[in-house]
């Protein structure tokens, strides 16, 4: 399989040079949303999301279905039925060209094995007029994440300014822009929010809605459901058919693509994963294996060259040939070789900035948690898990661990959930009398960590949708300076994978910035023009 850089450049370039939510919860390897910890696979009944298209307003009538099995416990208050779908048109300026569209918000109830509603699934949709207009399905990750990152900050045709970056303040007023790195020129985007994100809930009882959402196989199966049912109920199975997650929904997408192209019969043309959580044993065995430094050293280089304003294409190569060779083999070697350690942990400090002492005493093997508490210590400034370049204040310096929550989660959420909702409730008109939940802390707590299932990843299933599918693409993409999925990971991973047919059809692709890359309008931007040439070939 081919990687490259956000120039397009082969993996044979780098070689040729040199060779979730909850701070302690998520300061592991991939952290959004205990990632690292969840292990999940209970046997459940099956669920299926259906559209109901047998009358006008039947989306309304499913939706407030209210099935005696699917009552709430007693003594707890029923849901009201969500509003019927709602539409709205807009247009943006992209390029130089004005572009309508029409903004539609709904719900598509889920079923039980019995038929019943046992949970609702809001989705927003942007389409444009127009033959062959493939459509895009959009999936945030957590477990417990809506949608609203890809749809406001990425991809979608409006961009929230002023969220996800460093000196960014939640109470500022929110602005949405045109956005120009937006995918709507070329595809139709369809934002899912899963059960317990956004507007979207359960209609049975907790013990219930556990069993049925918030494990690792019926939650892929209940989403691959949701796009089945949306391309049905919009005559567009014939369509040419994308996916795109982050995250957690990075872990979705090569599994929701599987279960759809062998299960309920829809082949998906591409999938985009962007900073995703593929490989959840990648990390294992700290004490023998080099694995785990080796993904962390490139991303706090990354974010020490930003500093500095020399971090490159070029720089990065450097960096990630001497990770896989040098770094790599050293650490493999340990005591046996103090001359070469003591080599590596010279390079080590210079390649990052960090103290000496710091690296001398760590052994060179950066652990999160220690370093961005350590990268800003001096300013009393805490650095994201999710881009070290981004902080906030540490209100308990001396603590012995990290007690506040991520800098960037902690400033991110209060802007996109005021957006979203004004956005959904007074621009569409989608009225709607619920909480919207951005970040689920319900759900991630509410997440089944028993079993083998979760921590299987989701490596084996790209590597059959690949294998089943000869024309299948698959691009994954990063921002350098992540540390809860470090792009390192994807690399290690995609370069065990075995070539089948075209090397470029599995790729990895690196932009400035961290997990949430695309908050950066360049990045936004580079992103777009790569997903866009991904497309034109299949």
């Amino acid at each position: 399989m081919r990687r490259e850089p956000c120039q397009h450049r082969q993996r044979a370039m780098y070689r040729n040079q040199m060779s979730v939510f909850f701070s302690r919860t998520l300061r592991g390897r991939c952290a959004i949303l205990v990632c690292a910890l969840c292990s999940l696979g209970v046997t459940t009944a099956p669920l299926r999301a259906q559209a109901d298209q047998s009358a006008p307003g039947a989306d309304k009538t499913a939706a407030g279905d209210k099935a005696p099995a699917n009552k709430p416990d007693a003594g707890k208050e029923e849901l009201p039925p969500l509003p019927p779908e709602a539409h709205a048109q807009q247009s943006i300026e992209l390029d130089g060209k004005k572009l309508q569209y029409t903004v539609t918000v709904g719900a598509l109830p889920v079923r039980d094995k019995d038929g019943k509603v046992a949970g609702e699934v809001v989705v927003t949709s942007y389409t444009m007029p127009g033959n062959d207009r493939p459509a895009t399905f959009a999936l945030n990750g957590g477990p417990g994440a809506s949608s609203v990152f890809l749809n406001f900050g990425a991809i979608g045709p409006k961009h929230l300014q002023g969220a996800g970056n460093e000196g960014d303040s939640p109470s500022d007023p929110t602005v949405l822009t045109d956005n120009q790195g937006t995918w709507l020129d070329f595809t139709d985007l369809v934002f899912i929010d899963p059960i317990g994100t956004g507007f979207s809930r359960a209609r049975v009882p907790d013990d219930q809605a556990k069993k049925l959402f918030y494990t690792t196989t019926p939650d892929i199966e209940y989403l691959s459901r949701v796009i089945y049912d949306w391309l049905v109920k919009n005559d567009r199975m014939e369509s040419r058919k994308y996916l795109v997650g982050e995250s957690y929904g990075g872990f979705r997408g090569p599994r929701i693509t599987y279960y759809l192209q062998s299960q309920l019969g829809v082949a998906m043309n591409g999938v985009v994963l962007v900073s995703p959580y593929l490989n959840p044993s990648i990390d294992d065995n700290k004490d023998l294996s080099p694995i785990p430094w080796m993904m962390t050293l490139p991303s706090i280089t990354a974010a020490n060259l930003e500093r500095q304003k020399k971090l490159t294409p070029e720089a990065m190569a450097d960096v990630i040939a001497y990770t896989e060779g040098e770094y790599a083999t050293t650490l493999i070697k340990g005591r046996a070789d103090q001359v070469a350690t003591d080599k590596m942990i010279a390079r080590v400090t210079e390649m990052t900035g960090l103290d000496p002492e710091f690296v001398k005493y760590s052994g060179g093997r950066l652990e999160t948690e220690a370093y961005l508490r350590e990268v800003h210590r001096e300013q009393g400034k805490l650095g994201s898990v999710y881009d070290s370049n981004v902080t906030s204040f540490d209100p308990f310096p001396f603590a012995p661990e990290q007690r506040a929550n991520d800098p960037i989660l902690a400033s991110i959420i209060a802007p996109m959930t005021t957006a979203m909702v004004d956005f959904i409730t007074r621009t569409v008109g989608w009225k709607v009398d619920a909480r919207y939940n951005a970040l689920s802390y319900a759900v991630n707590r509410a997440w089944d960590r028993d079993g083998d299932d979760l921590r299987s990843g989701s490596v084996p299933q790209l590597r059959q949708a690949v294998a089943a599918d000869p024309k299948l693409r698959v691009m994954i993409v990063h921002g350098w300076n992540d540390l809860s999925c470090p792009f390192m990971g994807s690399v290690l991973t995609v370069d065990q994978m075995p070539v089948m047919g075209d090397p470029a059809r599995v790729s990895v692709h690196e932009f400035p910035g961290g997990h949430m890359f695309y908050t950066r309008e360049t990045s936004r931007i580079a992103l777009r023009k790569d997903v866009e040439e991904m497309y034109s070939k299949h």
